[in-house]
């Protein structure tokens, strides 16, 4: 299987490429890991939403490149006063993409929008459990407000809540909501074979998936069909006929194949290469502002690390300077917000704890570990903007915790049962973050409250009372300043009682062949290749 898949791989990279000239009805994007799913709703990781982006849309999307909500699948929708009621208009005329085992016999409307929320919060619904049947991202962000959706005519959808939620509008640009045809879901139902609607996606997107090769490649078509070529979106149609993703986990990998002009686009590049990059001919290297966070999460409800003497300990035993100095390498400076800089509710006024060693050795003493103990470390297999290299950083870590007797044995598994054996909480220690898919500072900071330990996002399984009651209010809150305040306060919460350690606030980077037309970095959510060509 080896073999057949880097055959696959080959093949596919070989129809990009004509006699050694790039085919301009093809891109070709070199990208660090597989999907750990190919629905995004059953996720919550940048590799899956990668793939959703291009295949489906939702009611509400984020400007390519910004953070402005526009009109998606929804042309317009309205609130009530209350903030409980919202309702969606939706377009007319979009068609859903069809496959040899499913052919549409109508266009999108309430139903397929009804059904790809029910099956996330409906126990009843038939798709509920299937593919595992788990939804963090639904979980932690609209369905504890959420009451129901339901259907008020063909083009009509209605939201009812709970208690009012300040960025409903906001998280529903995310992938994991986008709207997937009830059609398809009952033919595949009554085929027996559910499980083929999520591995095998149709959306209504600007491409079609047509082949996935684990670790080695997803190949797209146009789907020219596409309602957005005419419909206000002309930005997001497919501007060549193939979309290559070439998975290639090695970013020095990905810039010789970028130099090699195997690949047109290559990701989250390796900041040790960007100086390279900047001068190399026929290269460019944008740039933007990125909303993320870079953590060190400890488990709290487990010896030793339920002290908190443990925990600063920890802390502050790790030179924080050292590790921006060799892996950011100028893409990272240190912070003790969990809101980076880039977003509102930033917190300015904390300042990262002092790499204080022999402290350190104090306060292990004072918990009564004089001699240290030993733990693993959960180091991520892939390259992000907000960990270009977690192997090296880990061994940063190691090295500066065996300063004060602490031994760590460094751990880490393939990106997807790395993400699975941490959300099923097998890690003590381990690095997380992510980026912000939408621009609310409640996105990742839901991730440290009580209600997220349930659904694996709080990887550190810290409940405080005090932090999880201010995200859950300034939710409800609609002034933007009053919600800054408390975002500002359970930052303080978070700092004193230290679940993690915030290692960097980033920038991210992308690299591509100066023959690319129409790409823009995008960090809040899946990045569009829609719109995107090559010169001829």
């Amino acid at each position: 299987m080896r073999n057949s898949a880097i055959l696959l791989a080959a093949t596919a990279l070989a129809l990009a490429l004509d006699g050694g000239a790039v085919r301009a009805d093809t891109l070709v994007v070199c990208t660090e890991a597989s999907p750990d799913a190919l629905n995004s709703a059953l996720t919550d990781s940048n590799t899956s939403f990668d793939v959703s982006e291009q295949i489906a849309d939702r009611l509400v999307e984020m400007e390519i490149g910004g953070s402005k909500v526009i009109p998606g699948l929804a042309e317009s929708w309205t609130i009530s006063p209350d903030g409980l009621h919202y309702v969606f208009k939706l377009r007319h005329g979009v068609k859903f993409q069809s496959s040899s085992k499913f052919k549409p016999t109508r266009d999108l409307n309430a139903d397929d929008v009804v059904f790809s929320f029910s099956r996330m919060y409906d126990t009843a619904n038939p798709y509920h459990k299937v593919s595992g049947g788990t939804y963090p991202m639904f979980d932690d962000f609209v369905g504890p407000a959420l009451k129901s959706v339901s259907r008020v005519s063909d083009d009509t959808v209605a939201f009812d809540l709970k208690v009012p939620s300040a960025s409903l509008i906001s998280a529903l640009t995310v992938q994991s909501f986008s709207i997937w045809p009830a059609e398809y879901a009952d033919a595949m139902q009554k085929a027996g074979t559910p499980d083929l609607f999520d591995q095998q996606p149709l959306g209504t997107g600007p491409f079609q998936l047509q082949e996935y090769q684990k670790d080695t490649l997803l190949r797209f078509h146009k789907f020219a069909d596409f309602w957005g070529a005419k419909g206000g979106m002309p930005e997001r149609a497919a501007k060549v006929d193939q979309l290559v993703y070439a998975i290639t986990k090695d970013p020095s990998v990905r810039f010789a194949k970028l130099r090699t002009n195997e690949c047109q686009i290559a990701r989250y590049p390796s900041p040790a290469d960007l100086p390279t990059m900047r001068t190399t001919a026929g290269i460019v290297v944008p740039e933007a502002p990125i909303a993320a966070e870079s953590e060190l999460a400890f488990r709290v409800d487990k010896k030793p690390f339920s002290d908190p003497k443990v925990r600063e300990a920890l802390a502050i035993a790790i030179d924080v300077k050292a590790i921006l100095d060799s892996v950011f390498q100028g893409s990272g400076v240190p912070t003790a917000s969990i809101v980076p800089s880039a977003l509102w509710g930033h917190n300015a006024t904390l300042t990262p704890r002092a790499y204080d060693p022999a402290k350190a050795k104090v306060l292990l003493t004072e918990a009564g570990y004089p001699d240290g103990f030993s733990t693993d470390l959960w180091a991520i297999p892939v390259t992000r903007a907000y960990m270009p290299n977690g192997r090296r950083t880990a061994e940063l870590i190691q090295a500066d915790w065996a300063k004060i007797g602490v031994k760590a044995n460094i751990v880490t598994y393939e990106w997807g049962e790395f993400l699975r054996r941490r959300r099923a909480g097998e890690a003590d220690v381990t690095m997380m973050g992510g980026t912000w898919d939408y621009p609310d500072p409640s996105e990742l900071l839901v991730w440290n409250t009580c209600d997220a330990i349930a659904g694996g996002n709080n990887v550190s399984h810290w409940c405080n009372k005090d932090f999880s009651d201010l995200i859950a209010k300034a939710d409800i809150v609609t002034d933007t300043a009053q919600r800054a305040e408390l975002y500002e306060k359970a930052q303080d919460v978070f700092n004193a009682d230290i679940p993690g350690l915030i290692l960097a606030d980033v920038k991210g980077y992308g690299t591509m062949r100066d023959t690319v037309r129409g790409f823009k970095l995008h960090f809040l959510g899946g990045q569009p290749f829609g719109g995107v060509s090559l010169a001829k």
